[in-house]
């Protein structure tokens, strides 16, 4: 499973969202999810809570069962998020060790979890849905 998440704040710090884009092996569009993180959130505080969202919209959709057995392949356009989940970047700031042990637990319940640097053009679909859920939840306060 490819699993394409973004995570955006507008702002730097500002309103906050997340996009997961699940598609299969030949790059099928599976499902997409879309979520309002909260109003002051940084952009790197959004990366790593998309990837998050995309593991535990994973085990909702699909069990724990099927998690156990599960190779998922992150894709992100989060350079900061993959060097740090690869272990090349020290993760210096406190709320960001804190959501990186969140992600790490939620790897253990799955067989295989990578994470992967893509260029931001290839991120579109997820970019999208982060957009999608800051701007309803600023329509909602307009």
């Amino acid at each position: 499973m490819i699993i394409y998440t973004d995570g955006g704040a507008r702002g730097n710090p500002g309103p906050g969202g997340a996009g997961v884009v699940f598609c299969n092996e030949k790059g099928e569009i599976i499902d997409r999810f879309s979520k309002f993180l909260g109003e002051k959130l940084t952009n790197n505080e959004a990366e790593y809570q998309a990837a998050i969202l995309a593991l535990e919209k994973f085990k909702l959709k699909f069990g724990k069962k099927l998690s156990k057995e599960a190779e998922i392949e992150i894709r992100t356009d989060s350079e900061l998020l993959t060097k740090q989940i690869n272990g090349e970047y020290k993760i210096e700031k406190e709320e960001l060790q804190k959501l990186f042990i969140k992600l790490h637990n939620l790897t253990l319940d799955f067989k295989k979890v990578k994470v992967k640097a893509i260029k931001r053009e290839k991120n579109k679909e997820a970019d999208k849905l982060v957009n999608e859920a800051i701007d309803g939840e600023e329509n909602l306060f307009s």
